[in-house]
């Protein structure tokens, strides 16, 4: 590899929330003072690993200029949205391929995921240094897990090999580029970067984050994340004072 390996935020956020079922997609719902988006940015922006940002936004968005902090900021690179995640992750690594190299690394952040902890971030740039393939965070399963046959029961999988994939999850830029081609050439629609990669035989670290780390999919979400954000602005200032 020649030069520094640097690190880039990639978010993508042309998705409307249908599940959520509000007339403002979630990414700009108001949560702590600010939109949701606005906290998943923040996690990145600012921290001394990362080079930069590309957000990722849907053609008809019509309340990022309006609405977040960072539209204008000189770390942050807009990118147009595809018709699904995958899509849209392709279009932010196009972008950012222009100041990134092929072997830096590339951190993809859910929009709706707003309370991702300084530690469980500097915890997956840490396990990057030895990584070869790349690393998620995630975290252990707890609950007994059921597989569905038509309404019913079908099997209770064995939950010690099971894990909730949650993000960033991180990649060298040339190589995720490269998964999600060959997942899009062969019509699979990838729901997280960490599959694509899968497809071409590679095994990426799981690295365990706290369960706070949440994404808002549902309407009682957000009332759980600002509950999170609350605690977890406490033990900041309890470590400080």
């Amino acid at each position: 590899m020649s030069g520094a390996v640097r690190h880039w935020a990639l978010i993508p956020a042309a998705g409307v929330g249908r599940r959520f079922g509000a007339e403002v997609p979630k990414q700009y719902l108001a949560l702590a003072g600010r939109p949701v988006i606005d906290h998943a940015i923040a996690a990145f922006i600012g921290h001394p690993a990362i080079a930069g940002c590309a957000v990722v936004l849907g053609s008809a968005d019509g309340w990022w200029s309006d609405v977040s902090a960072y539209a204008n900021h000189p770390d942050v690179l807009r990118a147009p949205g595809g018709a699904e995640r995958c899509h849209s992750v392709r279009n932010g690594l196009t972008a950012l391929a222009d100041r990134a190299a092929e072997d830096d690394w590339v951190l993809v952040h859910d929009a709706a995921r707003p309370c991702l902890r300084r530690s469980d971030l500097d915890r997956l740039l840490a396990a990057l240094r030895e990584e070869p393939v790349g690393a998620l965070l995630a975290v252990p399963i707890a609950d007994t897990v059921k597989r569905a046959d038509a309404g019913q029961v079908a099997e209770t999988l064995p939950r010690s090999a099971l894990w909730r994939a949650y993000t960033p999850q991180a990649f060298r830029l040339g190589l995720l580029r490269r998964a999600l081609a060959q997942a899009q050439a062969r019509d699979v629609v990838v729901t997280d970067d960490a599959s694509a990669v899968e497809l071409l035989g590679l095994r990426p670290a799981l690295i365990e984050c706290q369960a706070d780390n949440i994404k808002i999919t549902r309407p009682e979400d957000l009332p759980l994340a600002a509950f999170y954000l609350q605690q977890q602005q406490l033990d900041v200032q309890g470590r400080s004072g």
